[in-house]
C-alpha cells in the first residue's frame, strides 16, 4: 500500500516543487570575477548549459525556453563582459580561449563529469571547439546557425588582427573612462535601433528587449535615458581561426557525439564553406543532423516553435526523462517515451517478484 502524505505535507511539497520550477539566479566564481546565470526548471538534474552569441545575453533564449521538455533544467549563463558578469581587468583582451575555459571552470564547479551544450552564433563556434578538445566530456550538443569556425584568407586576416587590435586599445581606453565619466546615453527607442541594425536585422525591433535588458543600465544623469553596460571591448575579442584542413581535422575528432545543427533559412552563417565540415560529421558520426527552420540568425529568438519542433525530439532521445525527476502539469499525460519506460520498469518487477516466489 502507497502512504498518501497528510495536507500539510503535500501542500509543502507542492511548493518545493513550484520553487525548482521557478528560475533561480547564480553567481559562479571565476579567478577575475564572476560569470551570472539563471537556472531554468529542474534543478535534480545535469541541466544544460546555454550559451549565447556576440555580444547578446542569456535573454537570447527567453522565447525558446518555455518549449523546452520540462525534465531538464536550462543554465543559462552571461559569458564574461556580457550582461550581468563581470568584466575582464582593464588592459586584458578578450579571447576566445577565455569563453572555452568558462565551460571547463563551471563543470567544475558543479561536478560535472559531462556536459550537455546548447549554444548560439560565436558559441557555437566555442562548442564545436569544445567537441572537438573533449569529445568524451560532451553528451550533447545543440548548435544554432553555425557548425564551425571563421575563416579569412591571409591577407584578410592580416587586416583584421591589425584592426582588432587598434579598436581593442580605443575600447580599452574607453573602459577606463567610463570608471570617471557615464558612457553616452540613449532613449530605450533608440537602443532598439542600435541593436536592430548592429544585429543586420536578424533582431527584430519587438525582440530586441530581450537581449537590452541585460546590456544597458539606467543613466545617473538623463532620466529615461540608458546607457550600454556591455563591456565594449568583447566587440573586439580574439576569434579562433581555422583553415579549412584545421577545421576538417577538429570535425573528424566528433565520433559518437549527438550534435544537432539548426540554420536558420533567412541567414548565411552556414554556407558553401561549412560543407566539408558538415560532410565529415555527417560520415563519421551517426548522431549528427542538420536541419533549417525559418528565419535570421536569431532564428530560435524568432521562430522559438520552429526550433523547439527540431530540438525536443532529440532532446528525448539523447536525455530522456527518468521518472524520478519528471514532472507533469495537472491533467498533462506522461509523455510516450516516459511511459514506456514505465511499462518497463514495471515489467522488469513483476518478473523479480516471480522468481522471488518461485524460489520460497
Amino acid at each position: 500500500m502507497t502512504a498518501v502524505p497528510a495536507a500539510g505535507q503535500q501542500i509543502e511539497l507542492n511548493e518545493q516543487l513550484q520553487q525548482h520550477e521557478l528560475p533561480m539566479d547564480v553567481r559562479i566564481n571565476m579567478p577575475w570575477g564572476y560569470v551570472v546565470g539563471r537556472w531554468y526548471g529542474n534543478r535534480q538534474v545535469r541541466p544544460i548549459l546555454a550559451l549565447h552569441g556576440w555580444l547578446d545575453n542569456l535573454g537570447t533564449w527567453n522565447e525558446l525556453l518555455p518549449l523546452l521538455p520540462k525534465h531538464l533544467g536550462v543554465l543559462c549563463i552571461d559569458l564574461p563582459g556580457h550582461g550581468f558578469s563581470s568584466k575582464l581587468p582593464e588592459g586584458i583582451a578578450y579571447h576566445f580561449v577565455d569563453y572555452l575555459c568558462v565551460i571547463l571552470r563551471i563543470m567544475e564547479e558543479y561536478g560535472w563529469q559531462k556536459v550537455s551544450l546548447m549554444a548560439h552564433s560565436m558559441s557555437a563556434m566555442l562548442c564545436f571547439i569544445f567537441a572537438s578538445l573533449y569529445p568524451h566530456r560532451l553528451d550533447m550538443l545543440i548548435s544554432i546557425d553555425i557548425v564551425k569556425t571563421r575563416y579569412r584568407k591571409p591577407p584578410s586576416q592580416i587586416d583584421y588582427l591589425r584592426t582588432n587590435i587598434e579598436r581593442y586599445m580605443v575600447e580599452d581606453e574607453r573602459f577606463a573612462n567610463a570608471k570617471r565619466e557615464e558612457p553616452p546615453a540613449y532613449t530605450w527607442q533608440e537602443l532598439e535601433y542600435v541593436l536592430h541594425k548592429g544585429s543586420a536585422g536578424s533582431v527584430p525591433l519587438e525582440n530586441c528587449h530581450h537581449i537590452l535588458h541585460r546590456n544597458v543600465a539606467k543613466s545617473t544623469k538623463y532620466p529615461d535615458k540608458y546607457y550600454f553596460s556591455r563591456d565594449g571591448r568583447c566587440k573586439y575579442y580574439f576569434e579562433f581561426h581555422t583553415s579549412p584542413p584545421f577545421a576538417a581535422e577538429l570535425a573528424r575528432t566528433i565520433r559518437n557525439v549527438p550534435y544537432c545543427v539548426i540554420k536558420g533559412s533567412e541567414s548565411n552563417f552556414i554556407d558553401g564553406e561549412s560543407q566539408e565540415v558538415i560532410d565529415i560529421l555527417r560520415s563519421n558520426n551517426p548522431h549528427f543532423e542538420l536541419h533549417e527552420v525559418h528565419g535570421t540568425h536569431h532564428v530560435h529568438l524568432n521562430n522559438a516553435k520552429g526550433v523547439a519542433e527540431i530540438i525536443n525530439p532529440f532532446i528525448m532521445h539523447h536525455r530522456p526523462p527518468h521518472l524520478e525527476t519528471w514532472t507533469v502539469d495537472e491533467q498533462e499525460e506522461l509523455p510516450e517515451v516516459v511511459q514506456k519506460f514505465a511499462l518497463a520498469v514495471d515489467e522488469a518487477e513483476n518478473v523479480k517478484r516471480r522468481k522471488r516466489k518461485s524460489n520460497l
